[in-house]
């Protein structure tokens, strides 16, 4: 990679119209026109997402590319360029992922503290990895990467935040890796059976075909680690089981990864009951969206309960994510700014 900045007599740089913008040259180097054009996309589809999102003008001939802009933004985008053309030798690049690599990008300097918070006084460069068969996944800013590390190193860990922010997939991933590694017996998935203000009736089948609709998030993370057979094999073998937040009561879950998806609908009672289950050797997450409560007649949901109750305690970690950690479609976020912005 080579950088330069255009002529001027003063320091090198060159300005653009406006005083505050600048630009600068770079060279992408091995030249491969086939790295080329999965670097820039269908019709430069991918220079334009870089463009919008950090508010630069990307153009360039062949190899050669200039980038103007607020001298902040033009680093950021020189960086996110130079790394994608790496990434390029070996893998296929669309939109989805260069909307992966911008979201990452929004954090690349900000750090955490042990509450989740950002603080600048630590390190947050190093990221978190989960390593299943199925390859190598990787936290995407400070609150994944210390999501991800949390679940590592804690018995229960809660991943508190907006829809689309890895919150499920990422708790998911954590238990493949642990029953991978034998660290686990099995892997337990549970959800409180609420509605989302919908009323689905009458659901036929015996209790893991009733219960499956509202783990569909879980079973797809599962499937993509895993394989579907191999997933439907284990489940056979009881190695993955499915529980209704209900049928929890009484058990103790030794050498288990259990997973709790949509904590927010669970009551005070429930979210106690649950907690009380955990044995010998397990690891819980239990991930929930407080903003999308569906519990009737006004209840508490039990997920904020226990942030009062349980925060601050050593051995308990609580990862709160924001709408700038939403790794879907980017109008997801903004449509989650301006829900948050609105109930404000």
């Amino acid at each position: 990679m080579n950088i330069t900045k255009a002529a001027s007599p003063a320091d090198g740089s060159k300005h653009v119209t406006d005083s505050n913008r600048h630009s600068l040259s770079l060279h992408l180097e091995p030249e491969d026109n086939q790295r080329l054009t999965n670097l820039c996309g269908q019709f430069d589809q991918h220079l334009h997402q870089i463009e919008k999102h950090f508010d630069v003008i990307v153009s360039n001939r062949a190899f050669d590319f200039t980038i103007s802009g607020l001298p902040l933004q033009i680093q950021k985008t020189i960086n996110l360029l130079q790394e994608l053309y790496d990434l390029t030798a070996t893998e296929q690049l669309a939109p989805e992922k260069i909307h992966l690599f911008l979201q990452e990008s929004n954090h690349s300097e900000a750090v955490l503290d042990g509450d989740g918070k950002v603080d600048p006084n630590k390190d947050a460069s190093v990221t978190a990895t989960i390593r299943t068969k199925r390859g190598l996944l990787r936290g995407r800013g400070p609150n994944q990467n210390f999501y991800i590390r949390s679940i590592q190193t804690h018995d229960l860990t809660f991943g508190i935040g907006p829809a689309g922010t890895g919150k499920t997939y990422l708790a998911v991933a954590c238990a493949v890796e642990a029953l991978e590694r034998d660290e686990v017996r099995r892997i337990v998935l549970v959800r409180p059976a609420v509605e989302a203000g919908e009323k689905l009736g009458f659901l036929p089948g015996d209790l893991s075909q009733k219960v499956d609709p509202y783990l569909r998030p879980m079973y797809d993370a599962l499937y993509e680690m895993l394989g579907f057979e191999k997933v439907d094999k284990l489940i056979e073998k009881n190695v993955i089981e499915v529980a209704p937040l209900a049928y929890m009561r009484g058990r103790t879950l030794n050498d288990s990864f259990i997973i709790m998806d949509e904590a927010q609908n669970t009551t005070a009672e429930q979210m106690k009951m649950f907690l009380t289950r955990i044995g010998f050797g397990s690891t819980v997450v239990v991930t929930g969206d407080i903003t999308q409560i569906d519990l009737p007649n006004n209840q508490r949901s039990g997920l904020k309960h226990v942030i009062d109750i349980l925060q601050g305690v050593k051995e308990i970690r609580f990862s709160f994510f924001e709408s700038k950690d939403v790794v879907r479609h980017s109008l997801v976020q903004r449509i989650v700014d301006l829900y948050e912005k609105y109930e404000a």
